[in-house]
């Protein structure tokens, strides 16, 4: 949803809904929904959350394969403003499973930590070509160094084609959180 005042439009509204956990002992109603904020912005999310996005945390990308079941994929994670970044090679099946189907949910878990994670459903809002945009590159040469601490350029293109790559860029619809660091 998009949110206008006047002819100004305003940042995507989306949901936030944080699930009772256990970290501090047992409590009624464990692992329910606990609150649910409205929020505009990553920037709204609890800082013990946005670390997941910030820190070299790999997600898992879930998208619908032809057979209608969820294909899981764990990759690397980054976002620009309000939109999460998948960033993959085109010749890839979960390319054309995107474009089929684009709504898609990554589930973050805190690798010391597996009961405090973040899991957001997001829908393409954009498909960017790294044959048309240098920034696909870019953000691609961002998270190699995030997650290898490498310099660029990245260093993982299959050799044995000339791959290219797609940049999907994501409008997040909800988010759910869960537990503590």
């Amino acid at each position: 949803m998009v949110v206008k005042e006047g002819n100004t439009k305003m940042a995507e509204v989306f949901t936030i809904a944080k699930f009772r956990d256990v970290s501090n002992g047992l409590q009624a109603g464990q692992f329910d929904v606990g609150e649910r904020k409205r929020a505009g912005s990553i920037e709204d999310l609890d800082p013990i959350y946005k670390e997941l996005l910030d820190k070299p945390v790999v997600m898992t990308l879930a998208v619908i394969g032809p057979d209608g079941r969820p294909g899981l994929t764990p990759m690397w994670c980054d976002y620009e403003g309000d939109h999460i970044l998948v960033n993959t090679a085109s010749q890839r099946p979960k390319c054309q499973w995107i474009r089929n189907n684009p709504r898609l949910t990554i589930l973050l878990v805190n690798p010391e930590n597996p009961y405090h994670w973040m899991s957001i459903k997001c829908t393409v809002a954009e498909e960017v070509h790294e044959d048309d945009d240098p920034n696909v590159t870019k953000q691609l040469d961002k998270i190699w160094t995030k997650y290898t601490g490498n310099e660029p350029p990245y260093g993982l293109r299959d050799p044995s084609i000339e791959e290219k790559r797609v940049l999907f860029k994501c409008r997040i619809d909800r988010i759910a959180t869960f537990g503590q660091p």
